[in-house]
């Protein structure tokens, strides 16, 4: 891996710049940008069995079940995808483990498309935070396609990442919370984030891109940004 400001690395600030102006790769994309959806997962569903500590599979399966098939119609095998990981960490955290970018190693299929990962040492997304200075954002590239990615598998590690029983997990034991995963569509110029079992994020430089994406799922569109939704495709 090359850890360099590379060619990808300018190529996703490039990007982010010319198709999102003022956009910050960071979660509340939504709140960003106004060409936006945000949905909720199993709605209607809970993590846990009621009245018991037991969770609730059949929340999950249909979790599961919402956010690949959203990926799905996101994403075909002809788009060139920029995959970008957050990892949120303390500045005196040497480079010393490859755990930081364990979700590359376990979800993309080819050490060659590997390769190409490239990394870059950002500020602190979270500025408002207590103790923010002592920490910053370590924002990983690759370009891929959608066939590198070991997606299923993936999506369920993120949407898992609150309850350490269910696998595959995201890893987080030397950083300061999960990281960010953002699926950018390069070719159709779409953002897919998916922050966790609860839901998800998806914004588009064209608000017609997102139309079919609204019939097919407003049933899952979030309630709090209903009116919102509803008012961009008028």
């Amino acid at each position: 891996m090359k850890e360099t400001e590379g060619a990808e690395v300018m190529k996703l600030k490039e990007y982010i710049n010319s198709t999102f102006p003022g956009l910050v790769l960071k979660p509340s994309l939504y709140y960003q940008w106004d060409k936006s959806i945000r949905f909720e997962f199993a709605k209607g569903l809970y993590q846990m069995k009621e009245e018991t500590d037991e969770l609730n599979h059949s929340y999950f399966h249909t979790v599961y079940n919402q956010a690949i098939s959203l990926f799905h119609d996101l994403v075909s095998v002809e788009d060139k995808l920029l995959f970008v990981t957050n990892i949120y960490r303390y500045k005196n955290y040497g480079r010393r483990s490859k755990k930081k970018i364990s979700v590359y190693y376990h979800y993309i299929k080819s050490k060659d498309v590997r390769f190409s990962l490239k990394q870059e040492t950002l500020p602190y997304m979270f500025k408002e935070e207590e103790e923010a200075d002592d920490f910053c954002t370590s924002q990983f590239t690759l370009e891929c396609r959608k066939q590198d990615i070991s997606y299923p598998s993936l999506i369920k590690a993120i949407c898992n990442q609150d309850f350490p029983s269910l696998k595959p997990r995201l890893s987080n034991r030397y950083y300061r919370y999960d990281p960010d995963i953002f699926f950018i569509n390069v070719t159709k110029s779409i953002i897919l984030y998916i922050f966790d079992d609860r839901g998800c994020e998806v914004i588009a430089r064209d608000i017609e891109t997102l139309r079919p994406i609204y019939y097919k799922y407003r049933d899952l569109v979030d309630e709090c940004c209903l009116e919102k939704v509803e008012k961009q495709f008028k």
